[in-house]
């Protein structure tokens, strides 16, 4: 095995920066493999053009005649860039993306064949969904799901496949993917904004949800993941002893990005450029051998399709670059892990950010209204919001110094706490005209001069507010964005709905005018919503207390984390808004924590196999050498050889004293496992796995580490972490 790890380090060593050639100008590149709007323009009819636009942008259906002659246009556009299979491009709930390619080719008699694709074939396909998760909604031996295309993602060409974006459902309706939800949440947040924007203009007829997420990753050397077993099979190292240095001196933070991660990262740009992911910012991050990349904002559902097209991507350009990319939240002990800020906020149709003030107090009203809607959909959905951020590989991330904690927290900075207090002192009823006049100058009027001179970003806080749009920061870098968008949209679309039928009784029954009312709502939202705001520091070990004084969760782990799913309030929410079913949000419970299990079940296993098979073996040859040293001695000095053997007898001890409790905590482990293995519910089988196996990780891991310190480095079997990190 040692010889595997120094094999690894000689290919390193002699590894050159694989060229890239930029050609052309990214702009001449943008969407190029994108069957987008300008496309559409030069292929289709008029009339189909029409029909695809309206369904973007009204959700209106694409009749059998349009969807032919779309499916006609495309097949022509691919053949003209030669490409051979079409493909539905799905996200089924594996945390992957899936495809099943189909040729363009058809044998019509007498030898002869053409190339075909029909409305049919774009519009629907029944893939195979026996083998994908479905948390109950089916039986296994019920084969039959369907994919069907969403419009509003253009398809897109990669090597020689056209891929077309599509929704994945059983054969009885219900969504077995993470689109379908998405875009149901999208329109419920359409309907509710647009309903509320029109308290402040009568022209929108439309609110867009936006996404701009930035994906955190590692990049290591492919022979180097390769000789560990670990980061093969499970994403992350079980093992290593931290090196001496790390990331204490930050000098690898936005510092000069090596040259094979920058080929890389060259290479990895181009062919996003190609297929319309309109990415922008790259730099390092703060650990060693991690970076950064993020795009320019786009429509939430297209951003979420770019995402998972991108993390596909990173893992194809890397291989052609002999690199490794570490998605895991936590790849590293010791070291910081990486996250998926996502990035969002709400548009109108008439080019407002509703989360950006204006230069008008109406303006800012709207602002105030659509920000402080946003604060109470947290504040009453705050344990939901932990939940769809849970997962086995962020439990790593949460709370470890470096990620905002597993409280949910909103910050704002201390300039717009403050004119929350001052709308919070806003006289209960009709305003005077002074009121009035002092409430939208001196209040409202100045909220662009506060944002201009906002406070400083607070790292520490899951869900802050950063100028212009709220950066829900504790998503995990291995998340499919779908899931928190799916959750952030739904419960902001619930406020407005509510806010609008609060407003709209006021109006009526006090006979307030309509800004009276809407600061009546917002003041008691306010005062609702003071729980959820903090601006301190949220590693503390006194925001923990706080946050249990103030009735907010902590809910550390992912089977105490997920149970916020099946509440009757989050059925009831999603059912109310349309987004899932009962059916639907139970299953994506069972499937999540049936993912859980399996894989502390695969981490479980591996680190048994590593600790047993490669660790001790290696420890004892060490142990052996050293006991014929002693022998040596003893031969040369007789009695008093202890005087000269003292370390290596000493040595010796401790090896043996690290081997016998790796064993012991191995097989205490095993049997642990064995017992959870027997139980068949999924919630206890989960604590099962999170409460009584994943503890003995840290344990054998302790006892692992401390003879990578004693072992001959000559004889280690593991790749190390300096040389995985530093490793160029």
């Amino acid at each position: 095995m040692s010889k595997i790890r120094f094999q690894a380090l000689a290919v390193t060593l002699n590894r050159k920066p694989v060229k890239v050639i930029e050609a052309t100008r990214r702009s001449d590149l943008f969407g190029e493999n994108v069957f987008n709007e300008s496309t559409m323009r030069q292929y289709l009819t008029k009339d189909a053009f029409n029909g695809v636009m309206n369904a973007i942008d009204h959700g209106t259906k694409i009749d059998r005649k349009i969807a032919d002659q779309v499916s006609s246009a495309m097949k022509e556009w691919a053949l003209s860039k030669g490409v051979t299979h079409y493909t539905h491009w799905f996200q089924p709930l594996t945390g992957a993306t899936a495809e099943k390619h189909d040729a363009f080719f058809e044998t019509i008699g007498g030898g002869m064949a053409i190339e075909k694709f029909g409305g049919s074939q774009l519009v629907q396909q029944e893939p195979d969904a026996s083998s994908f998760p479905n948390g109950g909604i089916r039986n296994t031996f019920e084969a039959r799901g369907y994919t069907a295309w969403d419009p509003t993602s253009p398809a897109f060409i990669y090597g020689t496949t056209l891929s077309i974006p599509t929704i994945f459902v059983a054969y009885t309706g219900e969504a077995l993917d993470h689109k379908t939800p998405l875009l149901r949440a999208l329109q419920a947040v359409d309907n509710a904004a647009t309903a509320v924007c029109k308290y402040f203009d009568k022209n929108v007829k439309k609110v867009t949800s936006s996404l701009g997420w930035e994906q955190e990753y590692f990049l290591i050397d492919k022979a180097l993941a390769d000789s560990r077993p670990d980061i093969t099979l499970t994403g992350r190292t079980l093992l290593g002893h931290s090196p001496a240095k790390g990331q204490q001196l930050d000098d690898h933070y936005f510092g000069s990005i090596p040259s094979r991660a920058l080929n890389f990262m060259r290479d990895l740009e181009t062919e996003c450029m190609l297929l319309g992911i309109p990415v922008k910012t790259r730099h390092n991050e703060v650990a060693p051998n991690q970076f950064e990349l993020a795009p320019i904002y786009e429509e939430s559902n297209l951003a979420v399709d770019h995402n998972s097209l991108l993390m596909d991507l990173m893992g194809k350009v890397a291989s052609r670059h002999h690199l490794k990319v570490l998605l895991h939240e936590k790849p590293f002990a010791g070291i910081n892990g990486s996250g998926k800020h996502n990035n969002w906020s709400l548009s109108t149709n008439t080019g407002v950010n509703l989360l950006s003030p204006g230069k008008t107090p109406m303006s800012n009203l709207q602002f105030l209204t659509f920000f402080i809607n946003t604060i109470k959909a947290v504040n009453d959905n705050e344990e939901l919001l932990r939940a769809v951020i849970a997962s086995a590989s962020n439990d790593h991330r949460l709370g470890a110094n470096e990620a905002p904690p597993a409280i949910i927290s909103v910050f704002i900075g201390a300039q717009l706490t403050k004119v929350l207090s001052e709308l919070e002192g806003v006289t209960n009823g009709k305003l005077s005209p002074q009121e009035k006049t002092d409430l939208k100058l001196n209040v409202v009027g100045k909220i662009p001069d506060v944002l201009l001179d906002n406070t400083d970003r607070n790292r520490t806080s899951p869900f802050a507010f950063t100028g212009n749009k709220f950066e829900f920061r504790a998503v995990g870098s291995t998340a499919n964005c779908a899931k928190p968008m799916k959750v952030l949209n739904t419960i902001v679309a619930k406020q407005l709905k509510e806010f609008k039928i609060e407003v709209d009784a006021l109006i009526e029954a006090k006979d307030l005018k309509k800004d009276e009312a809407i600061f009546n709502v917002l003041r008691e939202y306010i005062k609702a919503s003071k729980k959820i705001l903090f601006e301190g520091n949220g590693y503390g070990s006194a925001w923990e207390i706080e946050a249990k004084k103030r009735g907010l969760s902590n809910n550390k782990t992912t089977p105490e984390a997920l149970k916020a799913k099946i509440s009757a309030k989050s059925i009831a929410l999603f059912e109310e808004m349309n987004v899932m079913s009962k059916i639907e949000t139970t299953a994506r419970y069972e499937i999540e924590m049936e993912e859980y299990v399996m894989r502390i079940q695969i981490e479980a296993r591996v680190l048994g196999d590593i600790a047993g098979n490669h660790v001790v073996p290696t420890a004892i040859r060490y142990q052996n050498l050293l006991i014929k040293n002693v022998t040596g001695l003893k031969d040369i000095f007789g009695n008093d050889f202890e005087k000269h053997a003292g370390e290596q007898i000493q040595l010796i001890k401790q090896i043996s004293g690290h081997i016998e409790a790796i064993h012991t905590k191995i097989d205490k482990m095993i049997n642990v496992r064995k017992k959870a293995n027997k139980i068949d519910d999924v919630e206890v089988k989960a604590e099962a796995y999170c409460f009584k196996v994943k503890p003995y990780f840290d344990e054998i891991r302790y006892h692992c580490d401390k003879l990578e310190l004693m072992v001959d480095d000559s004889l280690w079997p593991l790749t190390k972490y300096r040389e995985l990190l530093f490793s160029r």
